[in-house]
């Protein structure tokens, strides 16, 4: 098994579209993903540091609100409704960045970044969590993720750990390491959430050789974290806890806390050979399978160990590794992912998805996405999305799936295309005969479009 050109564009792109080029090779697929990150620069999405004025604003209209429903009077409705406009606005970006999202992957000559940022995100999952943070999750993987996508693996890490809706999310900004002046007075006590998480999810995984004495150990070590007041983490060593602690067998810190012990703990535990592994098995079931080759997640966990965790290195092998090019399709697309995938399929142009209303956008994605089991930015918990198809393919699931492939098009595309053609554009050569035979024989344009996008050939990679 080897490099074949409709398995590139759909198992590790977005699939095939009109006027897309599929890859020619491997090297192909590297060289564009070593080069510029054009999609980011075309279909912009906020860092957090830009959006952390509007925060501010929230948070200062909401104690106007408070102080003035204290005293009463005409400016309790007039800071609620300044406040509410702000929430508004912020909901209004959050909008504009999911149909950015969506266009980076529909429109993608270099569609394999977007399925790694989209791979890395979940693996760092964060939720905004809360009123003032629900709205900026989209910030994450612009400042963790993209500017790393082709970095170090222990780069991403910091970034993930240090990003304020990440401290946000998991309560890191309350944690006070247990010998602080603000624990032993009672003011503050020890989290453990995001040490835990770093651990068995983001590094070592859930089956790792940490113990709770590692993890408590390592909380310490991250107190005092938090989300600064320029919108970028801030350490308070006042917060940290007097070291050393002891994480996995090794001493860090002394009797002040610093950043730069939390640092080195990071760097090594993301060289450590359960995190070479983890990463190595989670990349493999994402892209490949959900139950994946043995020698592919051997040689991936190899070339993690082997090149200090360099992610262009870990995708090489990734691309080059005879697994990766099965025919069998067995990875089921994610609710996004079929929806991003049968948008670039039906050429949705940029400015249609633009030019979306509110209500438009609740009919034809974010509702959708909910009735398919992916609700937009509201993973279940810090583990993420399933990987699972048996997650995906459920009764409640299929059947959002078949209604927006019958409804959606429609809505979205002004003229859609004849399913006769449409069947080689969408599904890359790769349809069944039954699936052929019913994009000919549908009596309109819309059910032959719906039965394509239906078909168990598009639900797959």
């Amino acid at each position: 098994m080897s490099f074949d050109p409709r398995i590139a564009q759909n198992r590790f792109g977005y699939g095939p579209g009109p006027g897309f080029e599929p890859p020619r090779s491997v090297q192909h697929m590297l060289d564009r993903l070593a080069g510029p990150d054009t999609q980011a620069t075309r279909f912009p999405i906020s860092n957090f540091v830009d959006v952390f004025g509007d925060l501010q604003e929230i948070r200062d209209l909401t104690a106007a609100f408070r102080k003035a429903r204290n005293k009463g009077g005409d400016a309790v409705e007039t800071t609620k409704a300044a406040r509410n406009q702000k929430y508004r606005e912020m909901n209004r970006k959050r909008d504009a960045w999911f149909l950015a999202t969506v266009a980076r992957c529909a429109t993608a000559e270099d569609a394999f970044r977007e399925r790694l940022v989209r791979f890395w995100a979940d693996h760092f999952t964060v939720v905004g969590k809360g009123p003032l943070f629900q709205s900026v999750a989209a910030t994450f993987p612009e400042d963790v993720v993209r500017p790393h996508v082709t970095g170090r693996f222990t780069d991403m890490l910091r970034a993930s750990t240090t990003h304020p809706v990440m401290l946000h999310y998991l309560d890191q900004f309350a944690s006070a390491g247990e010998g602080s002046k603000l624990a032993m007075k009672g003011k503050r006590s020890l989290n453990e959430n995001l040490a835990r998480e770093i651990l068995e999810l983001h590094t070592l995984g859930v089956d790792g050789s940490y113990t709770q004495t590692d993890v408590r150990a390592f909380a310490n070590l991250l107190a005092g974290f938090a989300p600064g007041k320029e919108g970028r983490a801030t350490y308070r060593p006042n917060w940290g806890n007097p070291g050393p602690e002891v994480v996995l067998g090794k001493s860090y810190g002394g009797q002040k806390p610093r950043v730069e012990d939390v640092f080195e703990a990071l760097d090594d535990i993301a060289r450590h050979p359960d995190t070479a592994r983890h990463i190595a098995r989670k990349l493999a079931t994402h892209f490949v399978s959900d139950d994946p080759d043995p020698e592919l997640i051997d040689a991936l966990t190899t070339k993690f160990t082997d090149s200090d965790g360099d992610l262009m290195a870990l995708y090489d092998t990734l691309l080059n590794h005879p697994a990766a090019w099965a025919p069998a399709q067995k990875k089921i697309k994610q609710p996004f992912d079929f929806i991003a995938s049968a948008v670039r399929a039906l050429d949705v142009s940029v400015d249609t998805l633009a030019s979306l209303k509110r209500k438009d956008r609740n009919l034809l994605f974010f509702g959708p996405l909910k009735l398919m089991g992916q609700p937009w930015e509201r993973p279940g918990g810090p583990d993420g999305w399933p990987e699972d198809a048996a997650h995906w393919i459920t009764p409640q699931g299929l059947a959002a799936r078949i209604q927006w492939a019958v409804s959606a098009p429609s809505a979205l595309n002004t003229k859609l295309p004849d399913p006769r053609d449409f069947v080689q554009t969408a599904l890359a050569g790769r349809a069944s005969e039954a699936t052929q035979f019913a994009a000919r024989a549908a009596e309109t344009r819309w059910e032959g479009i719906g039965i394509i996008l239906s078909s168990p050939e598009f639900q797959r990679r």
